[in-house]
């Protein structure tokens, strides 16, 4: 034997030359304790769960956002695309008919003071947004 052999119960390295048995990561004598791995799939299956019913929220209140937008966006186009002879004025609420022809106008007489066909009632913001009354 030209290599002195160690016996297998002794853990030796024997490219670094040194005794390593408290460095390995497994269990190297029968008396070392159990070394068990612990059971993550509760966990993972916790964590999972969690982050479905964020995200799942989380795109509920997104798609409500973009939902209201939307709609603002057609009240906008409705409105935009209606037959008006006025410039109208920050902060005021203004009212959209229908005539006989499918014909859109808006006006500053109230429906009950008319009897055209309403649409609706509008308030200009300082954005020159349209918002529903």
């Amino acid at each position: 034997m030209a290599e002195d052999k160690k016996p297998d119960q002794v853990v030796f390295n024997t490219e670094t030359q040194k005794y390593d048995g408290a460095l390995k990561p497994y269990a190297t004598s029968v008396g070392a304790p159990v070394i068990t791995t612990t059971d993550t799939i509760a966990w993972k299956n916790r964590s999972i769960s969690k982050i479905n019913h964020k995200v799942q929220a989380r795109y509920l209140e997104l798609k409500e956002e973009y939902d209201k937008m939307m709609q603002e966006f057609e009240y906008n186009q409705l409105i935009f695309n209606a037959k008006f002879s006025f410039e109208p004025i920050f902060g005021e609420v203004y009212h959209l008919y229908k005539r006989e022809n499918d014909e859109t106008f808006l006006s500053l007489i109230a429906p009950d003071q008319c009897s055209f066909d309403a649409l609706g009632s509008f308030y200009l913001n300082a954005d020159q947004i349209w918002e529903k009354v």
